[in-house]
């Protein structure tokens, strides 16, 4: 009998690792996180993008554990506020910052934005990657659209999600049920993405065969 291939959750945020094994625990892997490997070493997220920072990861945390990396970069973006906080959304107020402090400081400068104007996205991109050689293997990406409520409601999820609110669900993020959420959320997108691909190199696909090289990719 094969042995399971294993997948690292290259991701040392353990909210993130928590939703991932929910979202692709039925794929037939071995999930991993960077804990369970001993993995410390921190990648610096120098990309412009969330598309390149997702692919910075997983490509650096593939050679890292010679194992199949899943690295996502995800965030929110304020059509108010020019799309900040954007890919600074886990930093933008400085490393230390609660996100209680940061939601204070978002509505702040949201205070004189009427409801219509507050539209607000979340973003998440999904890579995939092999050790070198292979590299890349694909880049996905979900979205969620929404808007910023005028205060904080819920205490589900994490992030900002007791301030972005969903119309459709006429609820924040925060006030969802974990269901609910990994119904809709832009991860969930972006995993029912990643799950094709993960499928199709589980069937035996040789990843050889289906690696794209990216133009972001660190090698």
């Amino acid at each position: 009998m094969r042995r399971m291939r294993r997948l690292v959750i290259a991701t040392t945020n353990p909210h993130k690792v928590e939703e991932f094994r929910e979202l692709l625990g039925d794929l037939p892997y071995q999930l991993v996180s960077l804990a369970d490997l001993g993995v410390a070493q921190d990648v610096e997220e120098t990309g412009t993008t969330f598309a390149e920072n997702a692919v910075i990861k997983a490509v650096a945390y593939a050679d890292i554990t010679g194992e199949l990396a899943l690295a996502d970069d995800s965030g929110l973006e304020i059509d108010a506020l020019g799309g900040e906080p954007g890919v600074y959304s886990a930093r933008w107020a400085g490393a230390d910052v609660t996100y209680e402090e940061r939601h204070r400081l978002l509505l702040a400068r949201l205070a004189d934005v009427p409801a219509a104007r507050r539209t607000a996205r979340y973003q998440c991109a999904i890579a995939i990657a092999a050790p070198s050689p292979q590299g890349l293997i694909d880049l996905v990406e979900g979205t969620l659209e929404g808007r910023i409520a005028d205060a904080p409601a819920g205490t589900g999820g994490f992030g900002y999600d007791p301030i972005f609110y969903v119309p459709d669900a006429e609820r924040t993020v925060g006030q969802l049920s974990a269901a609910e959420k990994h119904r809709i959320s832009h991860r969930a997108r972006a995993a029912a993405n990643a799950q094709l691909v993960l499928r199709r190199l589980a069937d035996g696909d040789d990843a050889r065969d289906t690696t794209r090289k990216h133009p972001n990719a660190a090698h």
